[in-house]
């Protein structure tokens, strides 16, 4: 389990330097990061999950994560 645990850590910081190099070329980072984050959140509220009992549990974990990826990143800088 600490290895999955370890890989997902690994996955999710990836995926945040990637979404901060791509938001970091356009006009409006900020934006770009508001509108990306808000279309993550909606894949992850209308995603189908199935073969569990608890599943609005699954979809709050899912967005509580993506709330914490977006949370590590910084405003830009005003220099």
């Amino acid at each position: 389990m600490d290895e999955l645990n370890g890989r997902m850590m690994a996955c999710q910081i990836l995926i945040t330097g990637l979404i901060a190099r791509v938001a970091n070329e356009q006009r409006d980072p900020l934006r770009f990061l508001t509108d990306f984050r808000d279309e993550i959140k909606a894949v992850v509220g209308g995603v189908n999950i199935t073969g569990m009992e608890n599943t609005e549990r699954v979809r709050q974990v899912a967005q509580q994560t993506v709330d914490e990826l977006f949370s590590l990143m910084k405003p830009p800088s005003s220099e």
